[in-house]
């Protein structure tokens, strides 16, 4: 077996999910809602199973779909790209990650990421043959300062991997953090794989900046988008990638040896979910948002120290300052056994040891849902005090 697997287990999100179904308990800590998804984009599905080719569609997607991209990105962030030569369906992000990791990282080569991370990029990083380099962004505020950025690139530096917003932190990263970024990328002649799945889960006033529209960067950005997180339709496993065409064409030639293509009635309904009108995802994200609040404000009067959370559907509590005297790992294993609610340690985001003291919960939930979290954690922490 190749010894990058060999030594990695089952993740974490599988694990607690396991255990929740096991002892019938709430899963706060997998990240998906627990709704149907809008019904007519599921409707837009089903039609296209029945009346639409379901043999291999184009490798590079459907064109209806490319250009669906496209044109949403155009609209929503005044971005322009080519839908032929610069945008290539993946069968979910995850999938448009590894595509874009094993086309761009040759051994060798050193690929900076920031952590908390996305626990699939360490792995696919190292199968690729290349060398990780991580660096810690601290909590509470999981900020980009200049001292990381001149820290962490180096001349050997040929890769970074940039998650916004920040899943598991909840972190949607300042215009200001993007600049520093993209300057180091410029400076130090860097491609960037930008995950941007939860670009329409923002809050607050809160606005997403693609990496690509930074200076300097049009040519050296691989941007990725989910329909699963856009439509809350996480099972679909659809997404994205949008590059430049020497970019796109080697993620391409990756990408055609793995799924090769997506379900083609798929493709059809997100593209036409994509050209819906900007008040829609404007809706969308406020639902989340009141999710948030909902959960927020039963935890902090059960006696929790919640953190702020400016996108994604996840908030970090800090056991430590909410008088629980237990790391993030055993809290987690005993609240899904004892209380019924799983969460998920966020040591589980650090390739090394780190934030033992924070676990993430999931509140793209329905209201009753939250409300029996919420019951059930207030009566676990009185149990641990």
């Amino acid at each position: 077996m190749n010894p990058v697997y060999a030594r990695l287990g089952t993740t974490i999100f599988e694990h607690m999910s396991g255990l929740a179904r096991e002892f019938g308990g709430i899963n706060l800590g997998q990240g998906f809602p627990d709704g149907r998804g809008p019904d007519d984009v599921l409707a837009a599905a089903a039609d296209a199973l029945l009346t639409q080719s379901n043999q291999y569609p184009p490798m590079a997607g459907l064109p209806t779909l490319r250009e669906a991209v496209a044109g949403h990105y155009a609209g929503h962030h005044g971005f322009e790209c080519d839908p032929q030569k610069e945008v290539i369906v993946t069968s979910g992000a995850t999938e448009a990650i590894a595509a874009a990791i094993l086309a761009l990282v040759a051994p060798g080569d050193e690929v900076l990421m920031f952590a908390p991370l996305y626990d699939a990029y360490l792995p696919l990083v190292e199968r690729a043959g290349g060398v990780a380099r991580v660096a810690r962004l601290e909590p509470p505020h999981w900020r980009i300062d200049a001292d990381l950025i001149a820290s962490s690139f180096t001349p050997a530096t040929r890769l970074v991997i940039f998650n916004n917003p920040l899943n598991p932190a909840g972190r949607v990263f300042t215009d200001g953090e993007l600049a520093l970024l993209a300057a180091a990328c410029v400076a130090h002649d860097v491609v960037a794989i930008s995950d941007e799945v939860w670009e329409h889960v923002v809050f607050d006033g809160h606005r997403h900046r693609p990496l690509i529209t930074q200076p300097g960067m049009r040519d050296r950005t691989v941007k990725i988008g989910s329909a699963g997180k856009i439509f809350s339709l996480t099972g679909w496993k659809v997404g994205w990638i949008v590059a430049a065409p020497p970019l796109a064409r080697a993620i391409g030639r990756a990408h055609q040896f793995l799924t090769f293509t997506t379900p083609p009635n798929l493709q059809h309904a997100v593209a036409y979910g994509l050209g819906k009108e900007a008040g829609w995802f404007e809706e969308q994200a406020a639902g989340y948002a009141r999710s948030r609040d909902r959960l927020a404000a039963g935890l902090i009067a059960a006696g929790y120290a919640v953190g702020e959370s400016e996108g994604t559907y996840f908030l970090v509590v800090d056991l430590a300052a909410s008088g629980l005297a237990t790391d993030a790992a055993a809290f987690c294993e005993r609240s899904v056994r004892e209380a019924g609610v799983a969460a998920i340690p966020m040591s589980a985001f650090f390739p090394d040891a780190g934030a033992e003291h924070l676990i993430r919960l999931c509140f793209a939930k329905q209201d009753a849902t939250l409300d029996a979290a919420i019951d059930r954690l207030t009566g676990f922490r009185s149990a641990l005090l």
